[in-house]
């Protein structure tokens, strides 16, 4: 088993927009897809996933490689915020 690689770590950002106008819209990118939304809404998601993705970049990170309290910090930096309530693990 010497020659047994371990698959490499990916990550990846869904948006996914529960409002609409009818229109079906999907972007894709580096680590992430956005499905669904009104045009501003998937113009938000999209602007905050590339500047999640701009922010990584600036630290030298890729998004499978951060904490999840780091990315937490990218998070809020570009406008996102937790929902209250149970947290993941709990």
């Amino acid at each position: 088993m010497a020659n047994a690689k371990k698959p490499k770590r990916k990550a990846a950002l869904l948006g996914v927009g529960l409002d609409s106008d009818g229109h079906k819209r999907v972007t894709k990118g580096d680590n992430f897809l956005l499905v669904g939304g009104t045009q501003d809404t998937h113009a938000e998601m999209t602007e905050k996933a590339i500047k999640i993705n701009e922010k990584l970049k600036a630290r030298g990170k890729q998004l499978e490689n951060v904490s999840k309290a780091e990315f937490d910090d990218i998070a809020h930096e570009v406008g996102l915020n937790k929902f209250p309530g149970r947290q993941m693990g709990n």
